[in-house]
């Protein structure tokens, strides 16, 4: 929202750098975000949060020696990226085949009849021909160059200078192509590409959301913004994910209207589990509550997955460090009782280790079920 001399940020989180200029947008689940430990907090918080969701794993080879310590979210992204492809080029880049059109001395190939009496009338000694060539020139590589020569333009740590200026030494050079999202959309890995994945997977991020300054050249935009509910939703499945003795579903949905024109509308919770016979729906909501009370719209939401899903029992989860507080829903036939649907708000404790914080959540979810 825009406010007197400012934005005001709802519910995206991240960083966005203008020129030499970083704004960072923290994410915020306590009354208190002024003092620097705070701020420290939680951007600890988020950088965990995102290397999860996006599937960093710290334990991997690749990712085991980050050297900056005190990472900025741009510098997290910028830093895996960088050693990502330094892995690369230490375990040799991948060569591919290619057509390549060419007026050479040596028949081979296929000759390209027309185009041949068109360049050799008087040099019979050539021969304009299509061939095969196996080299590392192809479009992974390309994009990779790219997103180098990115972050050599907007980069401002000093401890990252001479990194990506080895890189670009050392990796050969490509011609310039034009991203887009279709650019992503058709590549396919196999498994001798899939060492690739993460960092494409970056480059993605970083040139679909760079905006260069066309006018003075200065003032390029880099914005790195994520939704903060959909952040905590993931960063909640993947957590528990982790156990085998129950089933966890991401955005199961149902039909739960048709129209008589149009296309049926759907229902669907942010996660659902599975143990045994029972089934029990979860949303994820990353907010303060005042007064520890929901909203009726999340009430109410939550009433349809009971009856939808036939589940045992449903919970909002938010993060905060409250007791956990359950309720029943009225019985229609008698307002003076109660049904036997039931509704919980389950409070998940913010913890700066990642994985010690995602193993709370997997025990207090568990013992809720229980």
């Amino acid at each position: 929202d825009l406010i007197h001399n400012g934005i005001r940020f709802k519910e995206f989180v991240g960083v966005i750098q203008v020129g030499n200029t970083q704004v960072e947008v923290l994410p915020k689940a306590d009354k208190n975000l002024k003092d620097q430990v705070s701020e420290d907090k939680w951007r600890k918080v988020l950088i965990g949060m995102l290397k999860t969701v996006h599937g960093f794993d710290v334990k991997s080879p690749s990712l085991s020696s980050l050297n900056l310590k005190s990472n900025t979210i741009l510098d997290l992204y910028f830093e895996i990226f960088i050693k990502e492809v330094e892995y690369l080029l230490h375990s040799g880049l991948i060569k591919k085949y290619r057509k390549v059109n060419g007026n050479i001395n040596a028949l081979k190939g296929s000759l390209q009849f027309g185009k041949h009496i068109q360049y050799n009338l008087v040099h019979q000694e050539r021969f304009f021909v299509k061939y095969n060539v196996y080299d590392v020139s192809h479009t992974i590589h390309f994009i990779l160059y790219k997103a180098l020569r990115l972050l050599k333009l907007i980069n401002t740590n000093s401890a990252l200078y001479s990194r990506i200026g080895a890189l670009m030494l050392h990796f050969p050079e490509m011609p310039d192509i034009r991203v887009s999202e279709s650019t992503f959309d058709r590549l396919i890995l196999n498994r001798k590409t899939y060492t690739y994945q993460k960092a494409l997977e970056i480059s993605k991020l970083l040139l679909l959301r760079f905006h260069p300054d066309l006018s003075k050249g200065k003032n390029h935009v880099l914005a790195l913004m994520f939704d903060m509910n959909l952040l905590w939703e993931k960063f909640v499945y993947i957590s528990l994910k982790k156990h085998k003795d129950i089933q966890v579903f991401a955005q199961n949905k149902k039909f739960f209207w048709n129209p008589t024109i149009g296309q049926r509308r759907t229902i669907r919770p942010d996660i659902r589990i599975i143990k045994g016979k029972q089934t029990f729906v979860f949303d994820t909501k990353w907010k303060m509550l005042k007064d520890n009370k929901p909203s009726v719209e999340d009430v109410r939401q939550m009433y349809a997955y009971h009856h939808y899903f036939k589940a045992e029992k449903v919970a909002l989860l938010y993060p905060g460090d409250f007791n956990p507080m359950s309720g029943k829903y009225v019985d229609i036939e008698d307002q003076k009782l109660d049904s036997s649907f039931e509704c919980s708000l389950i409070f998940l404790p913010v913890v700066m280790d990642v994985r010690k914080w995602q193993e709370d959540i997997c025990d207090k979810v568990k013992l809720w079920i229980s």
